[in-house]
């Protein structure tokens, strides 16, 4: 199915959670914010939120240094 990942055309197995895009993407372990559809996704909420065709999901990780 088709969702949108950062402005982009992304293509995700039905059923993903917000978790295994994270693992699929190799973000696992970084510090990030997840929106899906305009929503801020809390982290404790990623393993349960599953994708949906058309969903719109923007990441953000921090990156450090000074």
């Amino acid at each position: 199915m088709q969702i949108q990942l950062n402005g982009e055309a992304y293509s995700v197995e039905p059923s993903t959670t917000l978790t295994d895009l994270v693992e699929r993407l190799g973000l696992t372990g970084k510090r990030l914010a997840i929106e899906l559809n305009l929503d801020i996704v809390p982290r404790s909420q990623f393993a349960e939120t599953r994708l949906a065709e058309g969903d719109r999901v923007e990441i953000v990780h921090a990156i450090g240094g000074g």
